[in-house]
């Protein structure tokens, strides 16, 4: 009973803090520009950002498929699919409640003998692995940029691709030996994942004919990125926001448009994570691979 107020109370405080950032990026840029900026968007390239966003999400699928064939869970791709699928849905529609990692733990638990701290242990490095790959491509990007406030920064942001990979192995070596086989194999994966979702943002761009200042953009789409995984509001929403305003003002550049493109992404990513709501109501049969 205290277990499900505590759960529902940080749901409420979830909904607030975003309800809170949304009403004061609105109080920033009007509604109705960012709304026009994103009527303005050419369908075709949405079609194709959100082909490119689908892949994304297949690959990351796959790679946490790989995690747990590793622990000796051998679930079906198909399978695997399915229950990242309505762990999107989760996440993004039923947060605090039941959230897509913890119910795809639940699920395993269900149907495998597996020690729950491996079980927990990989969905946690499946996360980590994509933050990863996250802070390595914004630090290549934020290298290139000429903004006068990253100059001074440049070679520090260089210094810590090596280094977080480094880092991570050392991890990986140290508290998680049993997937070590595999660890360049996700992290490849990983950013396979964030190509595609950057090739996906860039598309968002052209939707929205712009043409120009796209390495910016691109950048601070990976800070928000980075962000978003803060769990303090609901599936990223404001804080996703409020990171392409300020990047906008800091770069100099459009901010309605700014706002917009955050806007299409979390659209997107809505769409593809209310997919996952069949399976709400026919949980995904535990298949094994031979």
């Amino acid at each position: 009973m205290e277990a499900n107020l505590r759960k529902k109370g940080i749901t409420l405080l979830k909904m607030a803090v975003s309800a809170a950032l949304i009403y004061f990026i609105f109080t920033k840029i009007p509604f109705r520009e960012v709304f026009s900026a994103v009527k303005t968007a050419r369908p075709g390239y949405l079609l194709g950002a959100l082909l490119l966003f689908v892949l994304s999400k297949l690959i990351a699928a796959f790679r946490l498929n790989l995690y747990f064939h590793r622990i000796g869970i051998p679930l079906q791709s198909k399978t695997n699919l399915r229950l990242y699928l309505l762990g999107m849905f989760y996440n993004l529609f039923l947060p605090g409640g039941i959230g897509g990692d913890a119910y795809k733990g639940y699920y395993l638990k269900q149907h495998f003998e597996i020690p729950t701290k491996r079980v927990v242990a990989v969905l946690l490095l499946d996360r980590l692995s994509g933050l990863l790959l996250l802070f390595v491509f914004a630090c290549i990007l934020g290298s290139t940029l000429e903004a006068p406030q990253l100059s001074p920064f440049r070679w520090v942001m260089l210094a810590c691709v090596p280094l977080g990979f480094l880092v991570f192995y050392l991890l990986y070596r140290r508290f998680f030996s049993y997937v070590l086989p595999i660890f360049w194999q996700t992290h490849i994966l990983s950013g396979l994942v964030q190509l595609a979702q950057l090739a996906c943002v860039l598309l968002i761009l052209w939707s929205l004919h712009i043409s120009l200042d796209t390495y910016e953009y691109l950048f601070i789409f990976l800070l928000s990125s980075i962000v978003s995984v803060i769990p303090l509001t609901i599936g990223g929403i404001g804080s996703r926001e409020l990171v392409f305003l300020y990047g906008a003002l800091w770069f100099g550049l459009e901010e309605d448009r700014s706002v917009a493109i955050s806007m299409i992404f979390f659209l997107i990513t809505a769409l593809i994570s209310l997919s996952g709501f069949w399976y709400h109501f026919r949980k995904p049969v535990p298949g094994i691979s031979q």
